[in-house]
């Protein structure tokens, strides 16, 4: 099989595109819940008896089932799963505090980004931010 290149004959690196993430879960039921009840994720993969699959835009959350697992919350600051760009940090802080979240305030950081941390209902944390216009 022949590697794609450019018009110039330059090899081109694979577009990886969209985001997915794995979280192992204790409660599936729970932490499925929270993402689709809280912050307003779509629920894709409702019947499987080990995973959820959640989506938000072309955001995508796999909760496979660990019951003996460590809990998320015991990890420190290993619990923090990923950064998510969002178009409009304030929105959605009031979108999803409104249903309960458990975030932190969006806040201007020095490099530029607003940003939140939401945890969810396991101790598993993400980022959230948006540019701030200069």
């Amino acid at each position: 099989m022949e590697k794609p290149t450019s018009p110039f004959g330059e090899f081109m690196a694979p577009k990886i595109s969209s985001w997915a993430f794995v979280l192992a879960v204790r409660d599936l039921d729970a932490s499925a819940a929270y993402f689709r009840d809280v912050l307003g994720f779509q629920m894709l993969w409702s019947e499987s008896a080990d995973w959820r699959l959640v989506q938000r835009d072309g955001v995508r959350v796999m909760l496979g089932h660990c019951p003996d697992d460590m809990p998320a919350s015991a990890l420190g600051s290993h619990n923090l799963f990923g950064y998510m760009s969002v178009s409009d940090i304030d929105a959605l802080y009031s979108e999803i505090s409104a249903r309960g979240a458990i975030c932190t305030a969006p806040a201007d950081r020095p490099y530029g980004m607003r940003e939140m941390v939401v945890t969810t209902v396991e101790g598993h944390r993400v980022l959230f931010g948006q540019d701030i216009p200069e």
